[in-house]
């Protein structure tokens, strides 16, 4: 019940994994879901009792970076700090190395230190291609750390990077590079008072007489024309795409360049597989 609640509604999550402590409280993956879930509901604290418990108890250092993360919730840096010279370090997998790395980097900039915040993930993120699953989140970090030490035109880089393999929208990579590029997101509030009325007529669009007059002035097709018909009535996809293909040989090519694709993915390594991501050695 905690793990399906977790993402939904943290603090019944926490109420769940309380009671359970209160039945099982010797057993690790108790003590682990117990806190995750304060974890997720901010209460710091209580998260870094609970991990600690279940890290003594099973032996695995996977939490390190929530560790960290709560100290930094906390509004202790420092102690945040001190996990990455944790001994058990070497024994995570990478992409809880990864994790890691993203919150020591975040500790840096509490501390005020932007430039150490960029170096630390700088190596990680270049070592990344875009097959790993990690990509957009330490891409969108490393993004972040760029614009808050002032390089903007890197920040955009990797903001571009991130937005273009970031396809279940783990971060807001893409806003973020348009609103780098001045591109103002419409949220709907067109009277500037937060309400979005769409009963209101805007200004902006056509009258019923103008959209007539349009409409008026589109020549009708020739009579026997077919549109899209094939003589049951029906044209098939592959039939209409083989249409499509020649008419567009016949009038040729439309003029000028063709634009590249948004937010275009960073090249694949020449080597055909992923580099090797080294962190803390």
């Amino acid at each position: 019940m905690t793990g399906r609640l977790l993402d939904d509604d943290p603090q019944q999550a926490l109420a769940h994994a309380r009671a359970a402590r209160a039945l099982a409280g010797r057993v690790g993956v108790v003590r682990e879901g117990a806190g995750l879930a304060a974890y997720a509901a901010g209460e710091w604290s209580e998260a870094l009792s609970e991990l600690r418990a279940a890290r003594r108890i099973s032996g695995s250092p996977e939490h390190l970076a929530v560790f960290a993360d709560c100290e930094r919730g906390l509004g202790r840096p420092e102690r945040a700090l001190a996990y990455g010279e944790d001994p058990q370090v070497a024994q995570l997998s990478q992409d809880q190395r990864v994790e890691l790395v993203i919150v020591l980097a975040g500790a840096r900039r509490d501390l005020g230190q932007p430039e150490a915040a960029v170096l630390a993930l700088q190596d990680p993120a270049r070592r990344t291609t875009e097959r790993r699953p990690w990509a957009a989140r330490l891409w969108y970090a490393y993004a972040d750390a760029l614009l808050a030490a002032g390089r903007e035109g890197q920040a955009r880089e990797w903001f571009a990077r991130a937005a273009a393999v970031d396809v279940d929208g783990e971060t807001d990579a893409g806003d973020r590079l348009l609103a780098l590029e001045g591109v103002v997101l419409d949220d709907g509030d067109t009277h500037g008072d937060g309400d979005s009325d769409g009963d209101v007529p805007r200004s902006d669009l056509p009258t019923d007489a103008e959209l007539a007059e349009l409409v008026q002035g589109i020549p009708p097709l020739a009579a026997g024309t077919p549109a899209f018909a094939s003589e049951d009535g029906i044209e098939s996809a592959e039939a209409a795409v083989a249409r499509s293909a020649e008419v567009e040989g016949a009038s040729g090519p439309p003029p000028g360049p063709v634009a590249p694709p948004p937010f275009a993915a960073p090249p694949a390594s020449p080597t055909g597989e992923d580099d090797e991501l080294r962190l803390f050695d």
